[in-house]
């Protein structure tokens, strides 16, 4: 249970540490000031690159938090009633 408890202790620590010390602040374009350190895109092509990654990302966890919901699976045979089935109480 203690495991439980490290995690969103763990999760605000790396938090901190991705916010930009005062330098990078500088150097970074306006869009994305106070968000990473490092001197950020160089080319406005990069930004495409960047908005590309962020729709992929968006696009699985959008269809992932979909199918873990609503996987459309009713047959009896299908692997995750045999794990349901066999797994203990919680």
């Amino acid at each position: 249970m203690r495991k439980f408890h490290l995690v969103p202790l763990v999760f605000f620590a790396s938090v901190v540490q991705a916010i930009a010390c005062e330098v990078c602040k500088r150097n970074q374009p306006e869009l994305l000031q106070d968000i990473s350190h490092g001197t950020g895109p160089q080319a406005d092509s990069e930004y495409y690159i960047i908005g590309g990654a962020v729709l992929v990302v968006l696009f699985t966890l959008i269809y992932s938090v979909k199918y873990l919901l609503k996987p459309g699976e009713s047959s009896p045979e299908h692997i995750k009633n045999m794990i349901l089935k066999s797994s203990p109480e919680l």
